[in-house]
């Protein structure tokens, strides 16, 4: 009887301290820092105002702003009706799939097809296909770097109570009124102000889970707002030899601006004297140019230079299958038995991860582009998509230079594919969502597929009002301190 008691009490306080120890268990665990895109979005879909835009999503609309179902996956889907894949996709699918997403990279009648030099998963997108490749590196190479352009798909992104004075500074720089040294102490004095919050997104989070060092080589110039070839092949040159580097082939996210052909060519070669790894995430093939080949004419350079490769792709832009998840991952091998060796190897990532992919969205991708007449219908509505963005771009810019702007807006239409990096002060995107109900990412990326005929006048406008204002207060000022 005692020692029944003596148990039952030893219970009672197994059971209590168990729960002490229980209830703290996650109490250290902050909220995580929003994603940009979406808290762009959530601010758009509560303002009841009739004049809203969205210039956040990077996802097609139409001219009316709507969600588009292209007709090339509409027929798919009727041909996919009723298929039996529905507990897990079938190894020749996958195979498929893949097989014509190598073809869209590397081209048809290239040598990486005919000879299988090229290991290919199917992949949860384009960002799937980056973190298993992320994971492949640090399996593999797990000494080694990771560089990304700066700004690459995405960026720090910080906030501030104190972003109008900070574009004040802006201001004195813009129209020449402070030498450099009066500068570097006006922005000095910002520097001990405390930062609400600074978030790293995407690709950086990507690597960085991957326990991958991350790195930035120079990439675009804000003041020319165009790339900054120079420094860029500096960087190229300066880097441990052996490095890997992570490139935007066509329509480079967030900037719109990619290298010439020219340019990919002295990349392509320097890469070969310095022994360094090509990563290339294809998100927009066909948005840049409206021509798949074209889009892929960089990753081609390097194939023709004989450099081992890798490349992510989505489907979620070019086919408008956003929620579908469907990517490639493919690393160009040295032969056949290479590439079987490393597609298992991605394989077994794969299914540490996530077991499978979704089947539907693979069934699509694989019926579009082994089907010559799809494809052909997708092929010719990629370019309606490109076509209708671009001439966006022509009538924004010629909007805001017939309202009279003195500033240049030569690189909206400079730059290429779904996004303008308009060059706007997170104060001015402040603006543009407090008074005229336009919503973009802080660092003033917009995504032209949400300009239509309906609000282009009303987005040059506001556009317009917001850096005409702050250059007139830029002047008054520079006539006081004069």
């Amino acid at each position: 009887m005692y020692w029944r008691y003596l148990t039952r009490a030893a219970r009672r306080c197994s059971v209590h301290t168990t729960s002490s120890r229980t209830v703290g268990w996650w109490d250290h665990v902050a909220p995580a820092a929003k994603d940009p895109i979406n808290g762009v979005t959530e601010a758009f879909l509560a303002d009841p105002s009739p004049f809203k835009i969205n210039l956040g999503v990077g996802a097609y609309r139409d001219d009316k702003g709507r969600p588009v179902v292209l007709q090339c996956v509409r027929e798919a889907e009727a041909k996919i009706a009723g298929s039996e894949f529905l507990e897990s996709i079938s190894a020749s699918v996958s195979t498929k799939m893949v097989e014509e997403s190598v073809k869209l990279v590397y081209g048809k009648d290239s040598d990486v097809v005919k000879e299988g030099r090229s290991a290919g998963v199917q992949a949860l997108s384009g960002t799937g296909a980056c973190r298993l490749f992320a994971e492949f590196q640090r399996r593999f190479h797990p000494e080694s770097h990771i560089y990304f352009p700066d700004p690459t798909w995405s960026k720090y992104v910080c906030s501030s109570s104190f972003g109008f004075l900070q574009v004040l500074v802006q201001f004195f720089q813009v129209v020449k009124c402070l030498s450099d040294n009066e500068i570097d102490v006006q922005i000095s004095i910002f520097s001990v102000i405390e930062v609400q919050s600074c978030v790293l997104y995407s690709h950086h989070n990507i690597w960085r889970d991957a326990q991958i060092p991350e790195r930035t080589y120079h990439y675009y110039d804000p003041d020319s707002k165009s790339l900054d070839f120079a420094a860029l092949m500096d960087d190229i040159k300066n880097a441990p030899d052996s490095s890997f580097f992570l490139f935007h082939p066509s329509a480079h996210n967030p900037t719109g601006v990619d290298p010439t052909e020219e340019q990919w060519r002295e990349i392509s070669y320097q890469f070969k004297v310095k022994g360094h790894f090509p990563f290339f995430d294809m998100a927009y093939q066909g948005f840049a140019s409206g021509d798949l080949d074209k889009d892929a004419q960089a990753i081609r350079i390097f194939l023709e230079d004989e450099h081992l490769i890798g490349c992510a792709q989505s489907y979620a832009k070019s086919m408008g299958l956003y929620g579908h998840r469907v990517g490639c991952l493919s690393i160009l091998c040295v032969d056949s038995k290479q590439a079987a060796a490393i597609r298992s190897q991605i394989q077994q990532i794969a299914r540490a991860m996530y077991g499978s992919p979704p089947v539907h969205g693979i069934l699509l991708v694989e019926t579009i582009l082994s089907d010559p007449n799809l494809k052909s219908l997708w092929i010719d509505e990629v370019k309606i998509m490109a076509d209708r963005i671009q001439r966006k771009r022509t009538t924004l810019r010629q909007n805001l230079e017939k309202l009279g702007s003195s500033l240049n807006w030569e690189h909206i239409t400079n730059q290429l594919g779904m996004f303008c990096f308009s060059g706007l002060t997170p104060y001015q995107v402040d603006r543009l969502a407090k008074e005229f109900h336009i919503y973009m990412t802080q660092d003033g990326r917009i995504s032209m597929a949400g300009v239509t005929t309906g609000n282009v006048n009303y987005l040059a406008n506001a556009i317009h009002e917001v850096t005409r204002s702050e250059q007139e207060t830029a002047k008054i000022l520079c006539s006081i301190s004069v």
